[in-house]
């Protein structure tokens, strides 16, 4: 398994994003996932206190699950969004409280990446800093992140941080993939200018971007579209998508690819992204991304497939 830098930190290509842990897999369907992830080289699993159902189990259950094995891995996970009345939000008070409470539930004494999941407009940014900061220096943290920040919202952070001498932000997340590109697009040119890491998340489009799904063919009752309304289920599975990804699924199999492999390989091209952390919810599924992770996508094959895309489009 290769890895890549976020500030400090080595990063499996390759990761776990945790939102499935303790909302559609059980404890022990969550510990054969994560042990899948650890013997397969995995070693960069992406969590948050609003995962799970109730919100904090997905953290519970890592943390149970991992024991003596956390020090073989990268440990991620975010805070701020609204878990109850009290817990919520930005504020140098409650950074800490989160922090703590992330700790004691993941059974650890530091957190690799702490990232602020949302923005919070009603908290001055240097202030949220600041906290943050107080962590670094107690080794409770290793590197800070956000998630969901536009590219205004990241450059504007970024400085603040230089001007009033703060930790910046190591990393942001938001919504990357082959079929979803137009909001990343400029969040990764403001990465590309700040030196910024960009963690994709829907990395597979809903799945869309597994192989699973053909024109006409059936759903899957448990598969992620197939939970979905309808109008999310028809906006997700539009003509539009399922002609790239036949047109893509071609190009694959004329390289000697599987889609799969053209999606992640389509992601880790991008200089500005280490890790492609897509949730799972079988050892198979932890697998198969390993094993499709090894297309290194040259600079001519992107262009090509950007024409793909293009073309598409303007079909």
């Amino acid at each position: 398994m290769q890895t890549r830098q976020i500030g400090s930190i080595n990063v499996s290509t390759i990761g776990i994003g945790c939102n499935n842990f303790g909302r559609q897999l059980e404890l022990e369907a969550t510990r054969g996932v994560v042990e899948a992830a650890l013997d397969a080289g995995v070693a960069f699993f992406d969590t948050a206190d609003s995962y799970g159902s109730p919100p904090t189990t997905s953290e519970s259950f890592l943390g149970e699950i991992l024991g003596p094995r956390r020090n073989d891995i990268v440990l991620a996970t975010k805070f701020g969004r609204v878990l109850d009345d009290r817990r919520k939000g930005a504020g140098a008070a409650y950074v800490r409280q989160a922090a703590e409470a992330s700790l004691t539930r993941l059974r650890t004494d530091r957190i690799d990446l702490m990232q602020l999941h949302i923005p919070d407009p009603s908290v001055p940014i240097e202030e949220t800093l600041g906290a943050l900061a107080e962590l670094l220096r107690e080794g409770k943290i290793l590197e800070i992140g956000c998630s969901n920040f536009g590219a205004g919202e990241l450059a504007a952070a970024q400085a603040a941080a230089a001007a009033a001498g703060l930790p910046r932000f190591a990393s942001t997340q938001d919504e990357l993939s082959a079929l979803c590109r137009s909001r990343a697009e400029p969040i990764l040119a403001e990465c590309r200018r700040t030196g910024t890491r960009f963690l994709p998340f829907r990395p597979l489009f809903n799945g869309l971007l597994s192989g699973k799904y053909r024109p006409g063919a059936p759903l899957q009752g448990k598969s992620r579209i197939g939970t979905k309304s309808a109008a999310a289920q028809a906006e997700i599975l539009s003509p539009d998508n399922l002609e790239k990804v036949d047109a893509l699924a071609r190009y694959a199999a004329d390289h000697g690819r599987s889609l799969l492999e053209l999606a992640i390989g389509w992601l880790l091209a991008h200089p500005e992204v280490p890790s492609v952390i897509a949730g799972v919810s079988s050892p198979a599924q932890v697998r198969s991304n390993v094993a499709a992770s090894d297309w290194s996508i040259a600079p001519g094959q992107m262009a090509e497939i950007e024409g793909i895309l293009s073309a598409s489009q303007a079909a």
